[in-house]
């Protein structure tokens, strides 16, 4: 009989999947932002931490590495097409769009911080649990 596997087990995506995804749901979480605040706030700033977490999991094994790098390039893509359209929902209606990426960055640094150590901590649990289970996986992808 084979036991049930656990969450840690479960993700199975590819790299380029979970990269379309993160970018579609992210835009999608500063779109309800703006639409309804009119700024990027706290909506995103949640959205952004459980979707960093939803990503770990969903990954397979061996795309690890993207996932890890992922967060603070996902929030930096982000906010260069939204300080490139609309940098008043980021930052001071008056600053150009290299300085609204910059306050977009510092003002949510936080979930940028807290996505990025919740999605690291997921990717070490299950590959510690995948290597306990005899499927050890390769960081790099190789």
């Amino acid at each position: 009989m084979e036991r049930a596997r656990t969450v840690w087990e479960e993700g199975h995506e590819p790299a380029s999947g979970v990269v379309a995804l993160g970018l579609a749901v992210a835009l999608t979480a500063v779109v309800l932002d703006v639409w309804l605040f009119d700024d990027v706030g706290l909506l995103f700033d949640l959205c952004f931490v459980a979707l960093c977490v939803a990503l770990a999991l969903r990954v397979r094994p061996t795309d690890f590495f993207v996932v890890g790098v992922l967060p603070p390039l996902l929030m930096l893509t982000v906010f260069v097409l939204l300080g490139s359209t609309r940098p008043d929902a980021i930052a001071e209606p008056h600053d150009g769009a290299v300085q609204a990426v910059v306050s977009g960055l510092s003002t949510h640094s936080a979930a940028l911080v807290s996505g990025y150590l919740l999605c690291l901590a997921c990717l070490f649990v299950r590959q510690r649990v995948l290597a306990a289970h005899g499927r050890p996986t390769d960081l790099l992808g190789s």
